[in-house]
């Protein structure tokens, strides 16, 4: 892969903008159409207080393998492809998107700046 510009690895400000993109998304999807109440108390929350996450979730499912990426990453310029250049297919956003929820595998990179959830999935974030 190239080192810079087009089909070369996007770079943490990239990620961290998209995934902030993203989860404000999902918050505001969250929030108009399944009744999440951001401001109540922990108690009175329920199970409605993962509904910005799982919104989240499927939204990075339903369009890494149909867009080629969030809308986060499409907004900021990236595209999630397989190493090999393939479709991404159903199984690997699915991976990539669970590990990502779980937070630590996409915060620990390798040293071409991949995070674990694409690694364990086959996939590489890239500038489009």
């Amino acid at each position: 892969m190239p080192q810079t510009g087009t089909g070369s690895i996007a770079r943490p400000g990239r990620r961290i903008g998209a995934l902030l993109i993203d989860y404000v998304a999902a918050t505001i999807i969250a929030t108009g159409f399944l009744g999440y109440d951001q401001f109540a108390l922990p108690g009175e929350a329920g199970l409605t207080q993962f509904a910005p996450m799982a919104v989240f979730a499927v939204l990075q499912i339903l369009f890494i393998p149909t867009a080629g990426g969030s809308p986060g990453h499409r907004i900021l310029g990236m595209r999630v492809v397989r190493l090999d250049g393939g479709w991404v297919g159903l199984w690997r956003p699915l991976v990539r998107t669970l590990l990502l929820v779980v937070v630590i595998p996409a915060v620990i990179w390798d040293a071409d700046q991949r995070g674990l959830h694409d690694k364990a999935a086959g996939l590489v974030l890239i500038r489009a």
